[in-house]
């Protein structure tokens, strides 16, 4: 659908009001310190003031920001791995300690991982949350700060070619080898814009700084989208080393059981190879889970802009449940709604702009000249007054209407080839989330329950003599297992719905559109070429 211009700037204003959100952000500037103090920044950067004298300006309301909270619900309470193997069995005279020595490389990940310090780092006594990421990503990843500049080079574009050209000032003297008949002139020229050119410079240029704000709320939303999915991975592999600790713990307990059965002819060696074995894995899995959880940390600090910030325990809840979503009528709302879409329009309403613009470029400016002097050969006073304009003849500007025709298809289809896009990556989120739904509501409602329940008989039949001690392991392995998939689960849906929040934007430290334009408007303007 193509927009016309009054609403494709419309669309534009609408973006302006985005600055007031963006002032925090523009504050950093190209700082090589993420933990300037606000005195400081605003000393080192003026960019706060330029998006301001712009929103002035363009004097549009801002729209509220999205929001980005989630449905994530009270997170169910797994039950805990705790155990004994029989209740009426005599304590273990020694508990058997099987932890591999590779282990001590892996620091805990429930306690802080040291890094130096840098700057002004937040207090994050209580542990961090979201929303405390949040702030920290927007104010120092280097790809917002780039778009911020090259929103104030937009700006000053704008500003440029809107401006009148200089007057000249000059003298003029003839004869003056020739005394008592010189003639001496002084003289200013100036040259005179017609058919509005410098109102359609700033037109262009308009729209051009509005698609520039739309792209850097859009990168906004990249990088808020990123820091909640790693957020929600790092917060759903922090709860499965809770149930990993836990049932590290009863598998040890089982190896020494294991043993003390074995002494008392009642176990076998197979007994407590399996118990090892179980042990063994469970081993593995906290190893693994813990360079997972460093690997996703390490992720946050590079899309925050501060790779050096420590580690701290988050805070935060993962969804249990979740409702039923209208894929359709999410698509139509996405699409109109996206920045990266009110983007594409904007400059679709520059292209018509410039069109505009070009149509006009023929129409010739006029220079003036006047000059007041004196004739010493006559002894009297001259006045003298000078006017020209170029003859649009040979040169109609006829190339550059063309290209100007042939930016709006090429626009029009970028909007096009961008709402493909963002329908597209719905689809694929849609199916990240219903598969997630389904499978925390299987977990939750059947398979969890009764892995508890088999859990239960599986240890009442043992002491009934009617099961080996090796089913006991398998039911507790099987509910070990079963609790880190629902986990798995519920992060994969706080996932997609970080997605579908922000937009489906992604890739918070991706190369960004710098398309600021430049001033070249204004020398075509009095080239007249």
């Amino acid at each position: 659908m193509v927009r016309s211009n009054d609403d494709g700037n419309h669309f534009g204003v609408k973006a302006f009001g985005i600055a007031f959100l963006t002032g925090s952000l523009l504050v950093t500037g190209c700082s090589m310190n993420p933990y300037l103090t606000r005195r400081e920044r605003v000393e080192k950067r003026s960019l706060v003031a330029t998006l301001e004298k712009v929103q002035a300006e363009v004097g549009a309301d801002s729209d509220a920001d999205k929001d980005s909270g989630k449905n994530t619900g009270e997170e169910e309470s797994i039950s805990t791995i705790s155990h004994d193997v029989s209740a009426g069995e005599a304590d273990p005279s020694e508990t058997v300690k099987l932890i591999d020595a590779e282990e001590q490389l892996y620091p805990t990940p429930l306690e802080p991982i040291q890094a130096p310090a840098v700057g002004e780092q937040p207090a994050l006594t209580g542990g961090m949350t979201l929303q405390e990421l949040e702030s920290i990503a927007l104010q120092n990843n280097p790809a917002i700060q780039e778009l911020a500049a090259s929103t104030q080079k937009a700006a000053g574009y704008r500003e440029q070619v809107t401006t009148r050209p200089n007057p000249t000032v000059g003298y003029q003297g003839q004869q003056l080898a020739d005394r008592g008949t010189d003639q001496h002139l002084a003289y200013v020229e100036r040259e005179f814009v017609t058919a509005n050119k410098l109102e359609l410079n700033n037109r262009v240029l308009n729209a051009t700084l509005a698609a520039q704000l739309q792209e850097l709320e859009a990168q906004r939303f990249r990088v808020r989208t990123d820091i909640q999915i790693r957020f929600y991975q790092a917060l759903a592999l922090q709860r499965q080393l809770d149930l990993i600790n836990e049932f590290s713990q009863v598998a040890e307990k089982g190896v020494d059981f294991a043993k003390q059965r074995m002494d008392a002819g009642e176990g076998t060696r197979v007994d407590i190879l399996q118990s090892k074995i179980l042990l063994n894995e469970v081993q593995l899995t906290q190893r693994q889970t813990r360079a997972k959880l460093a690997a996703v940390w390490r992720e946050i600090g590079a899309i925050s802009g501060v790779p050096e910030m420590q580690y701290s325990k988050l805070q935060g809840t993962l969804p249990s449940e979740s409702g039923i979503v209208d894929w359709e009528g999410m698509a139509t709302n996405m699409v109109t709604s996206s920045p990266e879409y009110a983007a594409a329009h904007d400059r679709i309403s520059r292209a018509y702009a410039l069109l505009e613009r070009q149509e006009v470029q023929p129409i010739p400016n006029m220079a003036v000249q006047l000059g007041a002097g004196v004739d010493y050969g006559t002894n009297s006073g001259m006045m003298n007054i000078q006017v020209g304009v170029p003859l649009p003849i040979t040169n109609k500007n006829q190339g550059n209407i063309d290209a100007a025709h042939a930016e709006i298809c090429r626009a029009q289809m970028e909007a096009q080839r961008i709402k493909n896009a963002i329908e597209e990556r719905l689809a694929v989120v849609s199916r990240e989330y219903d598969t997630a739904t389904a499978a925390i509501d299987l977990y939750s409602n059947q398979i969890l329950p009764s892995a508890r329940e088999s859990l239960d008989l599986a240890n009442q039949a043992y002491k009934a003599g009617e099961v080996g001690f090796v089913q006991i392991l398998l039911a507790r392995k099987t509910f070990f297992t079963t609790n880190l998939q629902y986990v798995d689960a519920q992060a994969q849906l706080a996932g997609a719905q970080s997605k579908i929040d922000g937009y489906m934007l992604t890739g918070g430290l991706n190369s960004v559109i710098d398309d600021s334009g430049d001033s070249g408007l204004r020398d075509q303007t009095f080239s007249q070429q």
